[in-house]
């Protein structure tokens, strides 16, 4: 008997060795059919045909954490984009300016009007922000040739094809955060520094900008007095001088400088080496058995991939950087002193139109960008807007649309307080829900977790978890200004 029942249990290994052979090797043959290498992460270098310049980057690590650049004193890059979640938001909705020095889930300040994209890997992307506002023309973002195209005042004058100087999408829109009234800059503008108070002004929906310089760009002022306070610290100027001869020699700082120096902090942060990545490069091991029949599912089953897609300008990021309705429910917070800081669109102004903003189509109205999924597991809430706050529900939400918008409750989905009072109109949204959603596939309880699995775990890079980004916050700030508290993360 005992013979019989080891060669059971023979038998039985044998099959179980077989059937994760066969997994591997079909999931292995999905890859490479969907043209996903897993070396994405392995060539930023070779990709901007340099080595990353560690002195630049390290002034661009100060410069994102140091509230130097805010006219007001009160907000930096890393306020929205937290180490503490991937450098991405720690709210639903991002709160920038007039915040109360905190990152983290106690934030409080007047919100946004979306929810912060991450920047880990945004080097990669060839177009950024949920509604696209700043892209590459070659569909390349390490790559100038044909230029980066900006919203007004910017337009595709400020980074033309070839520019010498700014080479990189992300260097490009390094220059842009200080210029945001609702980032960074600040609705009273430069008054007291240069120039007339912007407040006075106004872009139609209620929101003061700056009237245009000799230039036609409202945002050079603003940038003439970030370059005021950095060229009066001494701190700042040797550290640009360490960097730029020109400053060495005594020259000023210009804002192309600022922008390389937040871009090449950027090329530091990739973190693109997920367990799906090394199954790519021939290491079974590194994927769980969850993870890779979610994998199948997201690659074939549940065309997951039609969206998030790997191959070609997507450079693994899984988005295919195009516009959809996915009829996300429309959470607004309210307008007003310590609320909100930007009317929303529609009738009862709970709306957000998205790409209609920048196209001017009607068409494109409730149109985003699909998400890039690499570490989406990092986030707190998901979708434009964060309306759902768990990557179950992100997902269910795609598989049963109409039921889910229709459905949804904001406080069940686990928002905060100030983001359950308003719900904007959800039917004209469906009117408009992306073809794709209309047919969803039918998944099974366990095709439906395993999904989930791969998504969450199959595309994390634990490098990127809080416990490593925790380090990259300086202990004091070039600035001597008091730096922002991160409260995930050790004091």
């Amino acid at each position: 008997m005992a013979s019989l029942h080891d060669s059971m249990i023979l038998v039985l290994a044998l099959a179980a060795v077989a059937t994760a052979q066969d997994l591997d090797s079909q999931l292995a043959s999905t890859l490479t059919s969907a043209g996903f290498t897993g070396m994405a992460g392995l060539s930023i270098e070779a990709r901007l045909g340099r080595p990353i310049d560690p002195k630049l980057a390290n002034l661009g690590r100060l410069l994102f954490f140091d509230k130097i650049h805010s006219l007001h004193d009160d907000n930096t890059c890393a306020g929205c984009h937290s180490p503490t979640n991937g450098f991405g938001d720690t709210q639903s909705f991002a709160i920038g300016i007039q915040n109360n020095n905190l990152v983290g889930p106690n934030r409080q300040g007047p919100r946004n009007q979306r929810r912060t994209p991450m920047f880990a890997n945004a080097a990669f992307l060839p177009g950024l922000m949920w509604n696209e506002r700043f892209f590459s023309v070659s569909g390349d973002p390490l790559d100038n040739s044909a230029g980066f195209v900006f919203p007004p005042p910017e337009g595709a004058t400020r980074f033309p094809p070839h520019d010498p100087v700014i080479r990189v999408l992300l260097q490009a829109q390094g220059e842009m955060p200080p210029t945001e009234l609702t980032e960074v800059a600040g609705f009273t503008g430069t008054a007291g520094t240069i120039g007339p108070q912007f407040d006075q002004f106004d872009d139609g929906k209620g929101s003061p900008v700056p009237p245009p310089d000799a230039s036609g760009s409202r945002n050079d002022p603003i940038r003439q007095a970030v370059l005021k306070r950095l060229n009066a610290s001494a701190a700042y100027r040797t550290l640009f001088g360490e960097v730029f001869p020109s400053v060495a020699a005594g020259g000023p700082i210009d804002f192309s400088m600022f922008g390389r120096a937040i871009g090449e902090f950027g090329f530091t942060l990739i973190f693109a080496d997920a367990p799906i990545d090394r199954f790519a490069r021939a290491d079974p091991s590194a994927m769980s058995v969850p993870e890779k029949k979610g994998a199948l599912i997201f690659f074939g089953k549940g065309g997951c991939v039609t969206c998030h897609a790997v191959a070609g300008k997507s450079n693994e990021m899984f988005s295919d950087f195009q516009m959809h309705v996915l009829a996300v429910p429309q959470i607004a917070p309210e307008f007003g002193i310590g609320k909100g800081n930007v009317i929303f669109d529609g009738p009862g102004q709970d709306e957000d139109f998205g790409f209609e903003q920048i196209s001017g189509n009607p068409a494109d109205r409730y149109k985003f960008r699909s998400s890039p999924l690499r570490n989406v597991a990092l986030q707190p809430a998901f979708f434009h807007n964060g309306a759902f706050t768990r990557l179950e529900d992100a997902i269910y939400h795609h598989l049963h649309v109409f039921e889910s918008a229709r459905s949804y409750n904001p406080a069940r989905a686990g928002v905060n307080r100030d983001l359950t009072l308003r719900l904007g109109p959800i039917e004209p949204v469906l009117t408009r829900v992306d073809p794709l959603l209309l047919k969803p596939p039918k998944l099974t309880s366990e095709e439906f977790e395993n999904l989930v699995t791969f998504v969450g775990t199959g595309l994390l890079d634990r490098r990127a978890d809080r416990q490593n980004l925790c380090a990259l916050i300086p202990v004091t700030l070039p600035s001597g200004m008091q730096p922002l508290r991160f409260e995930a993360c050790p004091q």
